[in-house]
């Protein structure tokens, strides 16, 4: 899994900023339905953008709380809401939420549970914080969906299966809906939002995942740094060439929690 050190916490706070992560966020927010009042849980809220943005939709009578195990992300969420005193910060993982039993009207988690290895306790946590009729937002990638361009394909492979080893259930989102229903929670939806790129943005999603990628396949020594440093090489020669391509899918879950 990755370390969201310092170093992280900053690259990802620029590309959380671009345009690529700014509408992925959206879409959480849309499906999620903030209103003024309400205490709304950001599980694995990382940098607090999202944790802001939904402080300003519940206003000084709501209450929202981030849950976050990285004390550098936390720091960099509690500067950026330092505004909202409605907003606290918790030290807390999504399988073991510090939260008393129904205490949110909403929660949501965006690319957090495809790092979980216990599914199923970290959406029963998520659902026991919840009050009845509560609702559930869910949004994580199918890596399934990635579809990268390369002329070199073997290395390109070699550097997705040291990626897929990052995370913990790739296929989440697919799994995801017949996990609630297991639970006895209402699906109300599943939305897909696709990121598609022919140029390669500094801010972009192609680009991060390319830095981190290539950061994590050399410090675990899945692949050599001359393997590493190759494929993104090429890949930004490809961007030079007009041949870059880059899609992924995410996919928000939403849910009502019944009793």
């Amino acid at each position: 899994m990755l370390k969201f050190d310092a170093e992280i916490t900053r690259l990802l706070d620029t590309a959380y900023l671009g345009a690529d992560l700014t509408r992925r966020r959206q879409a959480s927010f849309d499906a999620l339905q903030p209103i003024p009042g309400e205490t709304i849980l950001d599980i694995g809220c990382g940098n607090g953008l999202l944790t802001a943005e939904l402080a300003r939709a519940v206003g000084h009578d709501g209450r929202i709380i981030g849950i976050d195990p990285s004390v550098d992300m936390r720091s960099a969420g509690e500067t950026r809401c330092r505004e909202y005193p409605w907003v606290s910060f918790m030290d807390g993982v999504a399988t073991a939420l510090p939260l008393d039993d129904q205490i949110a009207d909403k929660a949501v988690s965006v690319q957090v549970f495809e790092y979980v290895e216990n599914i199923e306790a970290a959406v029963a946590g998520a659902l026991r914080c919840l009050k009845p009729g509560g609702r559930l937002v869910i949004s994580d990638l199918h890596f399934g969906s990635l579809v990268w361009f390369s002329d070199n394909p073997e290395r390109m492979a070699e550097l997705r299966s040291s990626w897929d080893q990052h995370f913990v259930a790739g296929d989440l989102p697919a799994r995801l809906p017949g996990l609630l229903k297991d639970q006895g929670q209402t699906v109300e939806s599943v939305v897909p939002f696709t990121v598609v790129d022919h140029v390669l943005k500094p801010d972009g999603l192609a680009f991060t995942m390319m830095t981190l990628m290539k950061q994590y396949a050399i410090e675990n020594g899945h692949v050599d740094v001359e393997i590493a440093d190759a494929w993104f090489d090429e890949q930004i020669s490809l961007a030079r060439e007009g041949r870059f391509f880059f899609s992924l899918t995410q996919f928000v879950v939403s849910a009502r929690k019944l009793v």
